[in-house]
């Protein structure tokens, strides 16, 4: 898949390399030259920009992304860059917050883009398990095998009409699901698939594509 990561700091590098590492095609955008040196030095592509500027995401080749990563420390930023990418091609996009948010804020950016993430909650449940003495690096093991996915389901995927209890996917097991813009949670035995619900799976790391292609269907 092609990936374009905006923002290479702390985050950023760390899901930038993730992502090289596992084989997909990979452009880190970002302002600092500083910053821009020690993605190359790694190897990757990099353009060199401000990322809320749309020429240079199209020089990052947004319009053919899989999926673009706004991962700045600047929400308002990262939304704007999401904004972007959604307008220039059919991509997923990721915006990271890095506070919390009234309700019509959060809304507002979960409504238009694909995935708010908060890294420092993740950060914050690692010490608390580290100092209550778990082992957060077993989380960490597991996660380099498996991962935590989103889908959105649209009017033409083959899964609408099924109750969500019996959806089987190999390589991955659907743990929770949400109507339109309302939480995630465990399904009732009766609960079927609706346009425009939300699944979170767990799955495969190396067969996330699979997964999502047998719920949503060919892209």
């Amino acid at each position: 898949m092609r990936i374009v990561i905006v923002g290479y700091g702390r985050v950023g590098s760390r899901t930038a390399r993730v992502l090289d590492e596992e084989g997909h095609d990979v452009v880190v955008v970002d302002d600092d030259h500083t910053k821009v040196e020690r993605a190359r030095e790694r190897g990757l592509t990099v353009v060199e920009g401000d990322g809320t500027d749309a020429a240079v995401l199209a020089e990052a080749g947004v319009a053919e992304a899989d999926g673009v990563g706004a991962i700045t420390g600047d929400p308002a930023r990262n939304f704007e860059i999401c904004t972007i990418a959604r307008d220039a091609g059919d991509c997923r996009t990721v915006m990271r917050i890095s506070e919390e948010f009234s309700a019509d804020v959060y809304d507002e950016y979960e409504r238009n883009v694909d995935e708010v993430i908060y890294p420092e909650r993740l950060g914050a449940a690692g010490a608390k398990t580290a100092m209550l003495g778990g082992d957060f690096n077993a989380i960490g093991d597991l996660t380099e095998r498996l991962q935590l996915v989103t889908v959105s389901v649209d009017e033409d995927a083959p899964i609408v009409g099924t109750r969500v209890h019996e959806l089987s996917v190999e390589g991955g097991r659907v743990y929770a699901h949400g109507r339109e813009r309302e939480p995630l949670t465990v399904p009732l035995p009766g609960t079927t698939v609706e346009p425009g619900d939300r699944l979170a799976v767990l799955a495969e790391t190396e067969r996330v594509a699979d997964v999502r292609g047998a719920l949503l269907g060919a892209a």
